[in-house]
């Protein structure tokens, strides 16, 4: 009967979704009905839902507010169109899908998924235009590139939420992502589209993008943009040397995303000479457009917290718990089917956290279950999620063509992703 309700829930909250509910509010509503159908006394599930927020953004609000400031400073200073320039001049213009795949994620990793497309997607039309190779074909391997970011690295919201759900470490849950992204997306973003895309006209004169003198130079963009990656991956490693030494508080102090993120945005603001009200007015903006989708991730951590509360976890671990599958795999699985029902990756990855958490042991770190219900937040994007109507109507592409390339690529991530994890699993 529990796990009828949790089906209803669910069902609902995709309804109210398709019905153009703001998703916090569904959330939440389903969150409440949830718990008291569950048989949870009224200030039992207030009570949770008030935990349940706290718990989830009480490690994380910071790292995505800086997060976000980081990602303004780069967009407004022009550092990723810099990096663009740099990597096409470098590449040539018979392997500028390289180019634009390596762009996608050095531009990807401080920017979150739809200001990374708004960003670069003038360029690819610009590319296009100089090469005479077509838009699809130069713009999947970017989408491929932010999409995998978007999913496997903190300080994007999903990865960084669920590390906190998961009581990961983000400095690992980086490194092991990191892995596991420039595989996927040379498969994804590169291999699959050259079978499937034609070029439609052959590569005529050299590159005609003009790069214009107001950009940044290549030292600051490159120091800017990965930094905070640098950074937390520098704290990880040297934070895990088992010897003590009288510079290891040092690296855990990097190794902390809220203090990395920090120090990259004070070096950020150094580097660029901005003037400061400026800097400022761009960290305030970068904060504005993520305030929604840190609204989306507590609602979300209310929603585990009922069905951790509830029982439901448990519920969930015990009906698994006979069919002898890898607990990363049911991880994925459960997170997929609700990516390919509700249609948000961060709706769909918050959700299915409180159902998998009970499922964490010897045979599943944390780490690792992160990059698993985050590979399965990206399975079949379709009609009801927002980047697919975004990719077809900025490419003017049917909903065959989009199914064909968009949510095949998505799919394609999904899996290489679950394929990834359960590899290093072993390792």
């Amino acid at each position: 009967m529990s796990l009828l309700i949790l089906l209803l829930g669910i069902s609902l909250l995709f309804i109210l979704i398709l019905k153009k509910v703001n998703p916090m509010i569904a959330l939440l509503a389903v969150a409440i009905l949830t718990g008291l159908f569950l048989g949870m006394p009224a200030s039992s599930v207030m009570s949770s839902i008030s935990s349940g927020i706290g718990s989830t953004l009480g490690g994380m609000v910071m790292v995505l507010a800086l997060g976000a400031m980081m990602g303004k400073l780069i967009e407004d200073s022009g550092s990723a169109r810099k990096i663009v320039f740099i990597l096409i001049k470098a590449f040539g213009k018979n392997n500028i899908q390289w180019a634009v795949l390596i762009t996608g994620l050095m531009v990807g990793i401080p920017l979150f998924y739809n200001a990374g497309f708004v960003v670069l997607i003038p360029l690819i039309f610009a590319i296009s235009a100089a090469t005479g190779l077509s838009k699809i074909y130069i713009g999947l391997p970017m989408a491929t590139a932010l999409s995998v970011t978007h999913g496997f690295l903190p300080p994007h919201p999903g990865p960084v939420a669920l590390a906190g759900i998961f009581h990961a470490d983000i400095g690992k849950t980086l490194i092991y992502g990191l892995i596991l992204t420039l595989p996927i997306a040379a498969i994804a973003g590169i291999f699959f589209p050259r079978l499937i895309i034609k070029k439609d006209q052959p590569i005529v004169t050299d590159l005609l993008i003009e790069e214009g003198s107001d950009l940044p130079s290549a030292s600051r963009s490159f120091i800017t943009a990965l930094l905070p990656v640098f950074l937390i991956v520098a704290g990880t490693i040297g934070n895990s040397i088992n010897i003590d030494f009288p510079a290891k508080s040092i690296f855990n102090f990097l190794s902390d995303p809220t203090a990395a993120l920090l120090i990259s945005i004070i070096i950020t603001v150094l580097v660029q000479q901005t003037n400061i009200e400026k800097a400022m007015a761009s960290c305030t903006e970068g904060v504005k457009s993520i305030a929604m989708i840190i609204l989306i991730i507590a609602a979300g951590g209310a929603f585990k917290q009922i069905l951790i509360d509830s029982g439901m976890g448990e519920t969930v671990k015990n009906l698994t718990g006979n069919l002898n599958l890898s607990p990363l795999f049911l991880a994925w699985l459960i997170t997929a089917s609700l990516r390919v029902t509700l249609g948000s990756a961060t709706v769909a990855a918050v959700t299915a956290s409180g159902m998998v958490l009970p499922l964490i042991g010897p045979n599943a770190s944390p780490e690792l279950m992160v990059l698993s219900v985050g590979a399965g937040s990206l399975m079949f994007s379709h009609v009801n999620d927002t980047g697919f109507w975004m990719f077809k109507e900025y490419f003017n592409l049917s909903l065959k063509e989009t199914f064909r390339t968009w949510t095949a690529m998505e799919s394609i991530v999904s899996i290489l992703g679950l394929i990834g994890v359960l590899i290093l699993n072993q390792v």
